[in-house]
């Protein structure tokens, strides 16, 4: 057995010595260590493809550029996310922005005066109007898409590498999104007519799957993006994943899936036994930043 040897934290020191002397404690301490070291051994290995899955309101909450970096440096091979994630990132690409408000406001006064309240993110209204007159402009090419990859690719196109949406496609980089529909800016081409086929994207997706040498993922809040990389893990030749990482903060006794074990997967041949994975119960929002920085730290480019 290895004693646990107690941090001690250093005028000067840098974050990746702080986790890496997190690493010798117990708990979300040492799981936070060891998230960052999973991440490094699948970005590091050349023969894995790295999937990330991620949900919930992380661009109202000020996490965009942590997505851009992933996106930039190429830590990624295949980002899969919500149609809620997009939209924001749309917002801000377009000039607007996210606020910081209060979870005590009050909900009936924020709708009067043309707010939305994401716990404490405020956003106005406004920013829907925008979003619509930018796609009208592109109307005429958007009409002839086939996929939501192909239509978030051209929407990429349009915009500066500062977004997700315009580093994925400058840094080819693939989005994948199975719940487009299910947001402002799905909803907006829906009222336009635009039709587009998902099971062509879902075909897409799997095919390149069956010949990956290795495989790993990253997922950030469940949802219906990890179930879509889990699901489709279990069509290889070569098996489930050999690296994962989740975060999250919910719960496995309900049997979602946002909450479910990593080690469940391996049941479902989602998951290699002898996989490097492990499972941190944390709040995002605390945790990607210093995720981040320690990988900066580490991965040279």
């Amino acid at each position: 057995m290895k004693k646990i040897e107690h941090v001690k934290v250093e005028n000067g020191m840098k974050v990746n010595e702080l986790i890496r002397r997190m690493g010798n404690c117990g708990m979300n301490a040492k799981k936070l260590s060891l998230v960052v070291d999973v991440c490094e051994s699948m970005i590091n290995d050349k023969d894995c493809v790295v999937f990330m899955g991620q949900s919930g309101a992380m661009v109202p909450a000020g996490m965009k550029n942590l997505f851009v970096e992933l996106i930039k440096n190429k830590w990624i091979d295949v980002f899969v996310t919500t149609g809620a994630t997009l939209t924001h990132d749309l917002v801000e690409a377009l000039g607007n922005n996210h606020y910081q408000g209060d979870e005590y406001a009050d909900d009936a006064e924020l709708n009067k005066k043309g707010f939305d309240r994401m716990y404490d993110v405020l956003m106005s209204n406004e920013v829907y109007p925008i979003i619509e007159d930018f796609l009208d402009k592109h109307m005429e090419e958007i009409k002839k898409v086939e996929t939501v990859q192909e239509l978030l690719r051209l929407i990429g196109s349009k915009l500066d590498e500062d977004s997700i949406l315009g580093a994925a496609y400058k840094n080819n980089v693939k989005i994948y999104c199975p719940a487009f529909i299910d947001s402002g800016f799905g909803m907006i081409l829906s009222f336009k007519g635009i039709n587009i086929n998902q099971f062509k994207d879902l075909e897409e997706f799997l095919k390149p799957i069956w010949d990956m040498k290795k495989k790993g993922f990253i997922y950030i809040n469940g949802g219906v993006p990890k179930n879509y990389i889990q699901q489709s893990l279990q069509f290889s030749k070569n098996g489930g994943a050999d690296y994962g990482v989740q975060i999250t903060m919910d719960r496995v006794e309900t049997g979602n899936s946002s909450g479910a074990e990593l080690k469940e997967g391996i049941s479902w041949g989602k998951l290699k036994v002898k996989a490097k994975y492990v499972d941190l119960r944390a709040d995002t929002t605390i945790v990607l930043p210093i995720i981040i920085a320690c990988l900066k730290e580490r991965i040279k480019k």
